[in-house]
Parts: structure tokens; sequence; C-alpha cells
């Protein structure tokens, strides 16, 4: 009987993984360390392990579930010195179809294989990496080209020379997914090895991918030119890698020429000064004016860094001859992404060049940007204007911007309005409180009057950091009057919207602003006669009660609540007793 007790948990396990229930089968699978550790580390070894092994044939989310559980229970079969017996189980789930599955048991694989020792990794992993690599289908020779990094990494040299063999062939492979998945791990892989062998053996295949008939491949084998070129000299890289970097620049597909402008300025640490200034400025300049708009997008998106990392001596006349001319057509591009990628990273140029080219150069961009039909546009040059302000100062800019920010705060999408209101103190910050008081304080209080209900949300929000940005004292000359003026409105949602603004003020501001004006305002709202604004009274009653003055609250508050505690609408006297509560 003892005997059968102690079989329970794999007996159960079988039941559970043959039901029909997919749920229940992932349920099973998911609990496996439990099971695990009521087996005890032996039969986890010598019973589940080898049960699980015969059971990879399952709905895809059951097998990744066990992909996932199995790359977790070197501990549960006894540690580093029997994790090889991980490895079957993970070899079959390597070699299914869905790809999801296969790649979730590569990164099993690799974190049970870095538990090995060299004599168990020889001895263990790299004959499976070998057994996969030579696989008749696909699947597993695709997933072989992800072990081969951790493989190399713990065997003897001998073994690595069998192991760079092998991806050689797996980079020949007749199969483009294959291909794809070594082209992937190249870079990866070359760091493992020396020097010597990146060059005899690496560069030859990155070249070979990178020229691919394949543009899946190609794209994939050109991600990894900026790792590989970390590895080289100077000179090497020139005569190596450049080559391929200036194929892929002009490559037939898009979607290579894409994947070179997001890794573009990764080569940039690795190349001379000269090849930076007489090569790169023209490639990135070319990925610039692509016909294809995902592509200049994506130079786009690295034009702060690309400039960035020129060389000094040459920045300033490299931007303004080679990239300023592509980067003007492109602030007129006829698509948006593209207009709004340029936007977002445009006035990081700024303090590179300096003021008078700023000046120059540069804001007339700014300008035609600010008067973009795309509000992410506008939005993008107002939310990166400290950039520019510290080169050329805000008075340069803010009567030209002032127009921009009105059209904004007025255009009927709320969700732009909603938008606006967010750069409000980065605004305030940057053109000084009299300007602000000038210009966008009557704007801040049109928002708070707005028709849709998350804009007046965001609006009385926005005046709390307003407060903490201008002070108390401003607060109470430029703003409190002008919301407290909101509780006489016909309409009872602007009534409403000055206990929001109430809310989020009276924690900022003077207890002299909250022990007066505030509780003025309050106690004339209790006595609305929209039950809505009574009950919400007390809601901000209780919600401030901390900054109220004893005094005042005997003297005011408490008689209101009071009164309001005996009111005909249930909810007022529900939130009057709660308020009351507080301020007890």
């Amino acid at each position: 009987m003892a005997n059968d007790e102690s079989l329970y948990p794999i007996a159960v396990l079988i039941d559970e993984l043959r039901n029909e229930d997919v749920q229940l089968r992932l349920n099973s699978i998911k609990k496996l360390s439990t099971i695990a550790i009521a087996l005890g580390i032996e039969r986890t070894r010598n019973e589940l392990v080898p049960f699980l092994t015969d059971t990879v044939d399952d709905e895809d989310e059951v097998l990744w579930a066990l992909a996932e559980q199995l790359g977790a229970f070197i501990d549960l079969v006894g540690g580093p010195e029997y994790a090889h017996c991980l490895l079957p189980p993970l070899e079959s789930l390597a070699t299914v179809e869905e790809t999801v599955v296969r790649d979730k048991a590569v990164e099993s694989l690799v974190a049970v294989a870095e538990q090995h020792s060299q004599t168990d990794c020889e001895a263990h992993f790299v004959p499976l990496v070998k057994r996969l690599s030579q696989g008749d289908w696909f699947t597993s020779r695709a997933s072989a080209c992800g072990l081969y990094t951790v493989a190399y990494k713990l065997s003897s040299k001998s073994i690595q020379g069998e192991l760079r063999q092998h991806f050689r062939s797996l980079c020949s492979d007749d199969t483009p997914m294959v291909r794809r998945s070594a082209a992937s791990r190249l870079g990866q892989f070359a760091k493992e090895m020396h020097l010597d062998y990146v060059k005899s053996d690496i560069v030859p295949l990155f070249a070979q991918l990178a020229g691919d008939d394949q543009d899946s491949v190609r794209l994939l084998a050109v991600e990894s030119a900026a790792p590989i070129a970390a590895l080289l000299n100077q000179a090497d890289v020139e005569s190596l890698i450049m080559p391929v970097v200036r194929m892929a620049t002009t490559d037939k597909s898009w979607r290579v020429r894409y994947m070179i402008a997001d890794k573009f300025a990764d080569l940039q640490n690795s190349v001379n000064p000269n090849t930076n200034r007489t090569e790169l400025v023209p490639a990135y300049s070319s990925l610039l004016k692509d016909p294809e708009a995902e592509v200049r997008a994506a130079a786009c998106q690295k034009l702060k860094i690309f400039c960035n990392n020129l060389p000094e001596e040459s920045r300033a006349s490299a931007i303004l001859e080679e990239i300023l001319p592509c980067v003007e057509g492109l602030v007129s591009d006829a698509n948006q992404h593209v207009k709004t990628a340029l936007a977002s990273v445009v006035m990081g140029l700024a303090p590179l060049l300096g003021k008078e080219p700023t000046l120059e150069y540069l804001l007339p961009l700014f300008l035609t940007q600010l008067r973009d039909d795309c509000p992410e546009v506008r939005l993008n040059i107002i939310s990166n204007l400290d950039a520019v302000s510290k080169v050329i100062g805000i008075g340069q800019l803010s009567q030209s911007l002032l127009p921009a920010i009105v059209e904004l705060a007025e255009d009927q999408k709320w969700r732009v309005r909603l938008a606006i209101i967010e750069y409000m103190p980065l605004l305030a910050n940057q053109l000084g409180v009299e300007f602000f008081n000038e210009k966008f304080n009557p704007l801040c209080m049109t928002w708070l009057a707005d028709n849709v209900y998350a804009v007046r949300e965001a609006a009385a929000s926005n005046l709390r950091r307003l407060v903490e940005a201008f002070g108390s004292d401003w607060a109470k000359v430029h703003l409190i009057p002008k919301v407290l003026a909101m509780s006489q409105d016909p309409n009872y949602l602007h009534r409403l919207t000055t206990l929001f603004c109430i809310n989020v003020l009276a924690g900022v501001v003077s207890s002299d602003i909250v022990n007066t004006s505030i509780v003025t305002a309050l106690r004339q709202l209790a006595g609305d006669s929209v039950a809505n604004v009574r009950f919400n009274v007390a809601k901000t009653v209780k919600h401030i009660s901390s900054t109220l003055g004893e005094d005042v609250v005997e003297s005011s508050i408490r008689p209101a609540l009071q009164q309001l505690a005996t009111d005909s609408d249930i909810d007022v006297k529900f939130y009057a007793q709660e308020a009351l509560t507080a301020v007890a």
C-alpha cells in the first residue's frame, strides 16, 4: 500500500495529461515542480523526467509550459551534476513545429547547459547539438543554431573546432529558416571566439549570409554587423565589414535597408574618425533619403545619436553640409510617421551646433514642424523644447511657439487637448512666470470648462504642478480667484470642477488660502441645489481634512456637514457622515 501511495503523483499526472481538457493538462504541467518535490530528487530524475520525455506530443501551449518548467528543474534533479538528465525532453521539444515552443526549449537548454562542467558539456550537451544540427527536419537544425554559443564557451579547443565546422554547415543550409536562425546568432557566437577565428570563420560567414538570396536572411546578418565589428580592429572593420555595410544601404529589399538604418549608429564606435566622416555620413544620408518611408523613419530615429557620435572636429560641417539638407526635406515628408520620428529627435541637434547655426538653420525647421498638420509632430517639438531653449534662450522661441500651442490647446480632438495639458508645467518652467501669466494662464482656465471630463480632470491636476512650479503666493493672486469663481457658474459641472481643483490644490497652497478662500467656497457649495455637488463637498472635506485648521472646522465646516447629514438625498447623508468622522 505504501508503494502505491508513493506512485500517486505520477499516476495523477498521467491521468491529467491524458485528459481531453487542454486547460487541465496545462495546469498539470505548471505544477510539475510541486510534483517533483513530492517525488524527491531520485524519483524525479529516474521516473518523472523519462515520463515527460515520452509525452512530448500535445497542444503548443502545453509544450511551451513544459519547456519553461524544465529550464528551472536543475535543483529538483540533484543540481548541476545531474543537469544532463534534463536534456532528452528538451531536445525533443526543440524539434517540434511550433516556433515559440522551440524557442522556449532552446532558452531552457541554454540555461541547463550553463550549469554543465566542461566534461559534462562535451559528454552530453555537445552530442545533442550535433544531433540537432544533423537532423532530418529543419526545425531541429534551426534550434541547434541557438545552442552553439554556450556549447563553444564550455568546450575544449578541439571540440570548438568541430563546432565551428558544424555551424558553418548550418550557414549554408538548404532551408532559409535554418540560415535565418544561424544569421541571428552570428554576432553572439562571434563574441566567444578568439579574434583569429572571428576573422577566418565568422567574417566570411557574415559576408555570405549578408549576400543571401533571401532578404529575411540578409537583414538578420546585417543586424550582426555592429557586434562583429566591435571585436575587430579599425583596419579590419574598414576592409572586412564596411563593404557589406555599403552593400546593405543600397540593398534591393527595403527591410534590409531598414535594419541597417536601425543599427547604423552602433557601427560608429568601431571605425576611425576619417571613415566615420567620409563613408558613414554619406551612407547615412542616403538612408535619410530612402524611397521607403519605414527606412527614412528608422534613420530619423537615430539622427541625434548618429550626429553625436561623429568626430567632434568635423561634426558641425558634416551636419550642416550633408545631413541637414536631408533633414530639411524630411520636415515636409509625405509620411506622418517619418515627420513624427524626426520631430522627436531633431531638437537634439541644437546643442551639437551651437547658438548661431541653430538660429539660422534649425529654428526655421522647428517652426515649420510646429505648424504641421499632424498633432503628434507638434507635440514632439513642444516636449523637447528644453534642448533648444538652453542653447538660444527661451526669448527667441516664445513668440513663435505661442500660436502653435494655442492651436493645439483648441484642437477639435480632445486627446490632443489632453496631451498638450501634460506639457504645460514644462512650458511654465521654460517660459517663466510673467510670460505664462500673460499667454497661457487663460488657456489653463479654459480647459477647466472643457466639455470632456478627462480634459477637465487633467486640467485640475495640471494646476497642482503649476503651483509646485510657481509657488503658493502666485496661486493666491493668479489662480485661486479664478478657480473659486467657477463655484458660481450656472453649469453644475463647472461647480464640480471647482471641487476637483480644491482636492488637488489644498495640499500645495498655504494654510491661509485653505482656511479662508477655499473654506468659504465649500460652505457656499454645501448649499448647492444639485445633490451631486453637495455630496462632492462632503467627499472633498474628507479628502482635505488634514489641511483644515481646528477653529475653521468648528466654526464653519462641522455645521455645514451636520446640515448635509440631514439631507434628503441618501448619498449626501452617507458622505457627510464619513466627512464628520474624518474631522472628528
